[in-house]
């Protein structure tokens, strides 16, 4: 919901039933993930999307009649990838969406949710999706309080350690617990969606790519934060997508927000100067970023990694910058540049191979790379 938030807003203030479609668990190649929202206004309009089109026109049909019945449905679309066109999941898969009504009286804490996703507060939705329980059950849980009721207070006290764990790891899933919220059980489902702050993306450096960077990480969802020295440079119309324009020696802001950092966070270093990405890159490799990537021809790049070698950086920290940064598109122009960059963040979350999917063979949508690596029970280093 966190993409159509301004327009569900909207929706809710005007005080009438509208339906809200999430998707709340998915299979193969099923096109959006778990947590992806379509809302069908009460005269009909659309906003958001499950499933990229594949059968967003079934979920309008089941949202008409969720409106005028007001009660809430669970439905499964999906069939095997060879057949797929049968039912018009297209690209095969599976999807379970849950669509139910909202108004004031149904949803009271829609505001709150909304105003803290807006504000980067985290907060933590838990609906009832299957089994005993009350279907469309609601508790909206934050780091310290919670408000609805799933059922039953066991319950409520179980889901409220759990979703709290989830949202500090930013995921969103089912969790089965038994009927009174027994541990051992799994008879009822419940879709825990996690609104955690939008990821950091720092960029230091206030030059012209840096402003491409800024636009694309914005597009990308990412908080936007350019930093740089020079008062000259570091304004906001000159950044207008950013979310925040920081007039500080690079490092020495980085250093100060360094517990703020955290796996989802990346750092371009756009400076390709060494007084200022050297320093500005000793101290992102003390943080917990999950991208590092530093700007410059091959030459600054191998300038770079020896000052950073003099500095006493040992060579398995380094390997976590990637310089030069972006993957190799053959970008020219600013803007062709931060689509480079973009595609390298992507890949480093996702673990793409960077080929032409006309090359590859075998599932396109894949865990990211640190669910991956939890599967295989080993750990991920960041970059």
């Amino acid at each position: 919901m966190r993409d159509i938030r301004s327009a569900v807003a909207e929706l809710y203030s005007g005080g009438e039933t509208f339906a809200l479609a999430t998707v709340i668990d998915t299979y193969r190649s099923s096109p959006r993930e778990a947590g992806a929202a379509m809302a069908v206004g009460p005269s009909g309009e659309v906003v958001g999307s499950v499933s990229g089109g594949c059968v967003e026109g079934a979920v309008y049909e089941l949202a008409q009649q969720v409106m005028a019945t007001g009660e809430p449905v669970r439905e499964k679309y999906g069939v095997s990838d060879d057949d797929a066109f049968a039912v018009g999941l297209t690209c095969g898969g599976t999807l379970h969406v849950l669509v139910e009504p909202v108004d004031r009286g149904r949803y009271p804490q829609l505001p709150g949710v909304i105003e803290a996703v807006d504000a980067h507060r985290p907060v933590a939705v838990a609906t009832v999706v299957g089994g005993p329980g009350p279907l469309g059950a609601r508790r909206v849980v934050r780091p310290d309080g919670a408000d609805g009721s799933l059922g039953g207070a066991r319950l409520d006290a179980a889901v409220d350690d759990d979703a709290r764990g989830m949202l500090a790891q930013g995921s969103t899933g089912i969790l089965h617990y038994g009927a009174d919220g027994q541990r051992r059980g799994d008879e009822l489902e419940v879709f825990v969606q996690s609104f955690a702050p939008a990821p950091r993306m720092l960029v230091f450096g206030a030059i012209d790519f840096a402003a491409a960077v800024a636009d694309i990480g914005a597009y990308l969802g990412y908080r936007v934060t350019v930093c740089d020295a020079r008062p000259v440079f570091a304004t906001p119309k000159r950044f207008p997508r950013a979310d925040e324009v920081v007039v500080k020696w690079p490092h020495a802001y980085l250093t100060e927000i360094a517990d703020e950092i955290d796996e989802r966070t990346a750092i371009c270093v756009l400076t390709h100067d060494p007084k200022f990405d050297v320093p500005v890159l000793e101290a992102a490799l003390d943080t917990r970023a999950g991208y590092i990537g530093a700007m410059g021809s091959r030459r600054t790049h191998d300038d770079r990694m020896a000052r950073l070698r003099e500095a006493g950086v040992p060579q398995d920290r380094l390997r976590r910058v990637h310089s030069p940064i972006g993957l190799d598109l053959g970008a020219r122009t600013p803007e062709e540049t931060a689509v480079s960059i973009a595609a390298e963040l992507i890949q480093t979350r996702w673990g793409g191979s960077g080929r032409p999917l006309s090359s590859t063979s075998g599932r396109i949508h894949t865990e990211p790379l640190a669910r991956q690596a939890e599967a295989a029970g080993t750990g991920q280093a960041g970059g």
